[in-house]
This record gives C-alpha cells, sequence and structure tokens, in this order.
C-alpha cells in the first residue's frame, strides 16, 4: 500500500512537472503582432518569423529601478511605453514609434532586410 502510495505521488509530481515545463515553453508571445502606440499607420510584425532567426535580448529588455536600461529576463520585459515617452531625454527614443524606427530599421540595415515604410506598415 506505502508502495502504491508513493509510485502515484512521484506519477503526480513528474506530470506536473512536465506539464508546467510545456506550458512555459509555449508562452512565446503572439505569432504575428499589430504594433502601434498611436493607432495611426500600424506595423505588422511577424514575431514568431523574428523568434526563429534572433534570440528574445535583440528586441527586449528591462527597467532597472533607477529607470535605466536594464537586461533581458523572461517574463519581466518593461512595457516599451513606460520609458520610451514624452518625458525620455534622447529624442531617438522618447516614443515606442522612435524606439521601434530605432531598433527595428538599425536591425533590418545591418541585415540587408527591407526598410522601407510599406514593408511594414501596409
Amino acid at each position: 500500500m506505502k508502495k502504491m502510495i508513493i509510485c502515484t505521488a512521484a506519477f503526480a509530481f513528474a506530470f506536473t512537472c512536465a506539464v508546467a515545463g510545456v506550458s512555459f515553453a509555449g508562452n512565446a508571445g503572439p505569432a504575428e503582432m499589430t504594433l502601434s502606440d498611436t493607432g495611426k499607420k500600424p506595423a505588422h510584425f511577424p514575431h514568431k518569423a523574428h523568434q526563429d532567426r534572433d534570440k528574445c535580448d535583440a528586441c527586449h529588455h528591462t527597467k532597472n529601478a533607477d529607470g535605466t536600461k536594464g537586461p533581458y529576463v523572461a517574463g519581466k520585459e518593461a512595457k516599451c511605453g513606460s520609458c520610451h515617452n514624452k518625458d525620455m531625454a534622447n529624442a531617438k527614443l522618447n516614443s515606442f514609434k522612435n524606439a521601434a524606427h530605432e531598433r527595428c530599421k538599425g536591425c533590418h540595415k545591418e541585415k540587408g532586410a527591407q526598410t522601407k515604410c510599406g514593408a511594414c506598415h501596409k
């Protein structure tokens, strides 16, 4: 009887760990996204295609306690607009639009990918 209880408990623990692992691994965000902070000219963003090529920290980061850019930590990403807004001193990054153009267009230029407006803003 004790062996049966121990085996059942061990199986339940292993099953729970397996399900939790699959759940966390599958939480990679949507495959396709529409990016916009104002509703004007939203950008189509194939998130999964970018994930297949790049690591998450190529785009995502956190916010340190003092408000500076911190390292990427899964699930702890800062909301873009919490820093990239009119209060940010750096004019190149002081809106979600500016930050996205700086990051996205910079990467696309570096990799020889499309940089024309209509490629993202359809």
